[in-house]
């Protein structure tokens, strides 16, 4: 047999055996199944449980990469009847009295506290120099008088001898003339007296009204200098009130003079006053976006004290619901109020706003916001635009008061 035959012997050998390892795979049997399957569940319940703690450590890494914050939705607040406003009390007559004329005090009659009623003497002044004054110009005015009747007389006379052409014309006009420079004279001089007459006068302080003295600065010897002095005493009328209040834009459209109003003092507990809007300051402040409301009270026991804080409020009156988010929910930059705000999709956009009110706790809003928008509580500085953040309390919006 030659070397070509023994070879093509091998290959069909080989391609036996390769044909009979084969045949059993394309035919596997019943167990081999079982076991395949066994292995593939195996390691399917090995890797499952792997992947999903990675997603979760992956889940949990970029939440707590995001910062957490706190948001809140504006709220609708009506400005009306409801709403309780700062007030401050004022004595309806007012008025600090000062001294006109200059010296010692020679005794004062009043002090804090006391009623005095109008023209009541409230102290005295001891004026020596003012006094010199008004002697000397009584005496001056003695021999402006006399020189006056004598130049009448000599005027008379002239006109007399001017009828009969005893005296020029020219010489009678000399006479006239210094006749009537006499009476200038004369009349100077009594009006000097009288201003030191009424200067001198005021050398006893009476009470422009009927009132109760709330500060007295001066005592007995004290050197009392007149028109720019210190203060004597301070004088107030307190039986009506004048209290002013600073009504919101929203409301100003709806307050009228003659239309009534409500004040509640914290000292008197439950109590409500009733008083009158009087007149308004028709403008509102560019500062503080509100309208100057000045009202009357009657206070005819005194029971209300001067200078007080109240709250008042205004029954007839229901302004617009206005926007309103916590104080906290702003922050102040230099170019103007700012609030963050977090959108859908979880990050942050920074807005300016325009402020209107102040209600302590809570800002109006004028401008710059939406009632569905969730604004960020207490936001920080490291708060930009674009952002991520992680909400862990959304407040809903409020919805509009329908009162």
């Amino acid at each position: 047999m030659n070397a070509k035959s023994t070879d093509g012997v091998k290959r069909t050998m080989v391609l036996r055996r390769l044909t009979n390892l084969v045949r059993p795979l394309r035919k596997p049997s019943r167990t081999t199944l079982v076991i395949l399957g066994f292995m593939v569940f195996a390691v399917a319940f090995g890797l499952v449980p792997r992947w999903l703690r990675q997603a979760q450590v992956k889940a949990e890494t970029l939440a707590s990469a995001a910062p957490f914050v706190t948001v809140v939705s504006p709220k609708f607040f009506q400005a009306g009847s409801g709403q309780a406003l700062p007030a401050e009390i004022k004595p309806w007559i007012e008025a600090p009295i000062y001294a006109r004329a200059s010296g010692y005090l020679k005794q004062r009659f009043v002090d804090i506290g006391d009623r005095v009623e109008e023209g009541q003497l409230l102290a005295e002044i001891d004026t020596p120099e003012l006094n010199q004054d008004l002697e000397r110009a009584r005496a001056v005015l003695a021999q402006a008088e006399v020189a006056q009747k004598l130049a009448k007389v000599t005027a008379e006379r002239w006109a007399n001898l001017r009828d009969t052409a005893s005296v020029s014309e020219q010489e009678n006009a000399e006479k006239q003339a210094d006749f009537n420079s006499k009476a200038a004279t004369a009349a100077s001089v009594r009006a000097e007296v009288h201003r030191l007459e009424e200067l001198q006068a005021f050398s006893k302080v009476t009470a422009p009204f009927t009132g109760v003295i709330t500060a007295r600065n001066i005592d007995t010897g004290d050197l009392i200098v007149g028109s720019g002095g210190k203060e004597l005493f301070h004088l107030v009328q307190m039986q009506k009130l004048r209290v002013s209040v600073q009504v919101p834009q929203a409301m100003a459209g709806h307050i009228e003079p003659g239309q009534t109003a409500e004040l509640v003092l914290p000292e008197h507990s439950g109590l409500i006053v009733p008083a009158k809007v009087i007149r308004t300051a028709g403008v509102i402040a560019s500062d503080s976006r509100t309208l100057l409301v000045e009202l009357e009270v009657d206070n005819p026991e005194e029971a209300i004290i001067a200078g007080s804080y109240a709250k008042a409020s205004f029954p007839e009156t229901k302004g617009d619901a206005v926007l309103t988010l916590p104080a906290n929910a702003v922050r102040f930059r230099a170019d103007g109020p700012q609030i963050a705000v977090v959108k859908p999709d979880n990050t942050v956009i920074l807005k300016d706003i325009k402020l209107g009110r102040d209600y302590g706790q809570a800002l109006e809003i004028v401008a710059g916001v939406d009632s569905k928008d969730r604004v960020v509580m207490n936001p920080q500085d490291s708060l930009v635009n674009g952002v991520a953040v992680a909400v862990i309390d959304a407040a809903p919006p409020q919805k509009k008061s329908k009162e």
